[in-house]
């Protein structure tokens, strides 16, 4: 569905059973709502699923003005209020982790749980890196980063599956204002000292993951009080290369949190 609670146009996709607990997928930058399809199914036996194109990715509307993280969150809480949503838990992957952190931040009772995958409290690249980036992308478009880009994503393994290809056609139809947007807001964001609530959480990394390090991981670990889950053979984006693996830290992690 497309809904503008805000002045942007969203993209929102719900699934599952209206009764069920509500379980929110926020995906990387340069993908969209479709990376979490592999898990979708199982997921929309047990749970009421919303998944949303963050601004200027998928099917989601962006404009020319410059944006931040709190902003990216704003745009989610937003489509929840929309949506008459009052509690739910979140799982985000990379930049989609980072907001998830901050959904924690600003509406904490209404967060249930984070899984969090593939992130940091502040991303392993430093901040003139990711604003380099923005201008480059601003002067140049995205396509000729897409395979330093995908390298990272997944491992060379899975580089000529059907999947990787699906992930490059995400990143292509990115927007440059979205990709550049998003950079910037990466580059001025550092949760280190951010004092979000006590929100029950597990964080996930890919054991093949090069863009979050293994350190920065347990960083975060420490800061959420969180047990730290790798998934073996995965790098940076895991849905499709370890999909099942995703899928039971997701389930197991929300099944755990109903019966205490």
């Amino acid at each position: 569905m497309f809904i503008r609670p805000l002045k942007l146009t969203q993209h929102v996709d719900v699934q599952g059973k209206e009764n069920a607990p509500v379980l929110v997928l926020l995906h990387s930058l340069g993908t969209d709502l479709h990376l979490w399809d592999l898990q979708m199914p199982r997921l929309i036996e047990r749970y009421r699923v919303i998944r949303l194109d963050i601004r200027g990715h998928g099917l989601s509307a962006i404009d020319a003005i410059k944006f931040s993280m709190s902003d990216l969150a704003d745009d989610v809480i937003a489509a929840l209020d929309y949506l008459h949503i009052d509690t739910f838990y979140v799982a985000g992957v990379s930049i989609g982790g980072t907001i998830a952190q901050w959904l924690g931040y600003r509406i904490p009772k209404r967060v249930l749980g984070m899984i969090i995958v593939d992130t940091a409290l502040v991303n392993a690249a430093p901040p003139a890196l990711w604003r380099a980036r923005a201008e480059d992308v601003f002067q140049h478009g995205i396509e000729h980063l897409e395979m330093g880009i995908l390298s990272k994503w997944v491992t060379p393994k899975f580089l000529d599956s059907p999947y990787a290809d699906g992930m490059k056609q995400m990143l292509r139809r990115t927007t440059v204002e979205a990709f550049a947007g998003c950079s910037y807001a990466i580059a001025d964001t550092d949760l280190t000292n951010m004092n979000i609530p006590d929100i029950r959480a597990v964080v996930v990394r890919g054991s093949e993951d090069q863009l979050t390090p293994p350190d920065y991981a347990q960083r975060l670990a420490r800061k959420r009080k969180a047990q730290l889950h790798t998934l073996e053979g995965a790098a940076h984006l895991p849905n499709f290369e370890q999909p099942e693996a995703l899928t039971n830290e997701i389930i197991s992690f929300i099944e755990v949190d109903k019966k205490q």
